[in-house]
């Protein structure tokens, strides 16, 4: 899988994938993740500045990216990449709401390009032109689509085939597929740290009545964090 990344601030990214499981499914050439600085695809003026943006029409404040270095990008990379498989996702507050559904449709993916918005938003007439679709990690504002750029990375990267040490191991994730309730808890050793055990069910054997524990004890976490699962 190829993912690239149209960005303003390229360097926020150094190092960012250079760990644990991305690290190992970049070496491992599961994926490659590429990024692009858009000032790279934009024209100069006389001065040798690089023109990314400009004033929205019909005044407000804040400045709006000009559709042409992000046309000429997302062109470019398709040539470099996937022309007819590449899809173009923008991220920006206005998308539609990231979930565990929206990463599995992504991974299934040859080709992704993912473009940062920033500012007061992108030309509208790049994202009727370009846009396959458009994502929000959340109902809040960010500075940029940067780090909601390492969010979609990182999770759909461990939903690869081969990626993950096994492949069962992102089966029992909160949001994970047929899974409606969010993950219980989990223990480790000791079995006793600062007066608090282990839950004896864990230590029994039985694997019938962890199962049934670990049921109750997912749901019970919904109920109280995320209710609106439920229904």
């Amino acid at each position: 899988m190829i993912l690239s990344v149209i960005t303003l601030f390229p360097k926020m990214f150094d190092s960012v994938f250079e760990h644990s499981i991305i690290s190992r499914a970049v070496k491992s050439k599961k994926v490659s993740i590429k990024i692009y600085h858009l000032a790279d695809f934009a024209q100069s003026t006389n001065s040798s500045r690089k023109i990314l943006d400009s004033p929205p029409y019909g005044g407000g404040p804040g400045m709006v990216l000009r559709p042409e270095p992000l046309y000429n990008a997302v062109n470019k990379i398709k040539e470099n990449n996937l022309p007819n498989e590449s899809k173009v996702i923008l991220l920006s507050p206005q998308g539609k709401t990231y979930d565990f559904n929206r990463a599995k449709n992504i991974s299934r993916e040859k080709s992704v390009i993912l473009v940062c918005g920033h500012y007061e938003g992108l030309d509208q007439r790049f994202i009727d032109l370009c846009i396959d679709e458009e994502l929000s990690i959340g109902d809040y504002i960010l500075s940029g689509g940067e780090i909601p750029a390492m969010v979609l990375i990182d999770s759909v990267t461990r939903l690869l085939l081969g990626v993950l040490g096994n492949d069962n191991s992102n089966k029992n994730d909160s949001f994970s597929e047929g899974n409606f309730y969010l993950k219980g808890p989990v223990y480790s050793r000791p079995r006793e740290f600062l007066g608090l055990t282990v839950p004896k069910v864990l230590l029994n054997g039985n694997h019938k009545e962890i199962e049934n524990w670990r049921a109750e004890e997912s749901q019970k976490k919904t109920r109280n964090n995320r209710p609106d699962l439920l229904n």
